[in-house]
């Protein structure tokens, strides 16, 4: 895996924090990030702050075992489930929590986002289910998103958000846009239209191929 500088990844984390705020993908000081610097280092974003608003001299710097080193702020209450992603699944290398209003209700409703009713989410996202409810910022979270870790590109948390990984900063972002996105459509052609016309099996491996 080629590791961004530290520099550069706490610019990229202040960055994406702005967009998953403006998107209104997070509100007041929800959500966190993290990103993979080095095989046993990571950055994570800082406990209460606004994802709108951090500056590079806030974001954490921790190991894999969640020990904070002391440089930015203290870090997010709820790192326990990204260090968990890293290592459940060694191609990760950068992890995204927000609570995106569509697919935050979807996973409030009890309802998996798994209906194939657009080609780029079936070839990009794939399906995405429900973790069991878990108390935020405890063991419980971490146990429950563990079984997604690596078969699947993001989870929905029950009652909560939205988790999603990938390989880098900018891929783990895409797959929540991505999410929400179809979470939107999906809600329009059931709710609104009244319908949806899913893609065949047939039609699936035929994309695939």
């Amino acid at each position: 895996m080629n590791y961004p500088d530290v520099k550069k990844a706490k610019e990229m984390i202040c960055e994406i924090g702005k967009r998953m705020y403006h998107r209104e993908y997070v509100a007041a000081n929800d959500g966190n990030i993290s990103l993979k610097v080095e095989d046993n280092k990571i950055l994570a974003t800082p406990t209460g702050v606004s994802k709108g608003f951090m500056t590079e001299e806030m974001i954490s710097e921790l190991d894999l075992d969640g020990n904070w080193n002391g440089i930015g702020m203290k870090p997010t209450s709820e790192i326990k489930m990204h260090l968990r992603v890293y290592k459940e699944n060694e191609d990760v290398g950068a992890v995204v929590h927000a609570h995106p209003p569509v697919a935050t209700a979807f996973s409030v409703a009890n309802i998996e986002l798994t209906k194939p009713i657009l080609i780029e989410n079936v070839l990009l996202l794939g399906p995405i289910h429900i973790a069991s409810y878990a108390k935020p910022g405890t063991e419980e979270v971490p146990q429950s998103i563990a079984p997604y870790c690596r078969d699947y590109k993001g989870v929905l948390l029950a009652n909560h958000g939205a988790l999603t990984w990938g390989r880098d900063l900018i891929q783990a972002y895409h797959r929540l846009e991505s999410m929400e996105h179809y979470a939107k459509i999906l809600m329009y052609s059931t709710q609104v239209l009244g319908s949806k016309n899913e893609l065949s099996k047939e039609q699936i491996e035929d994309l695939k191929k």
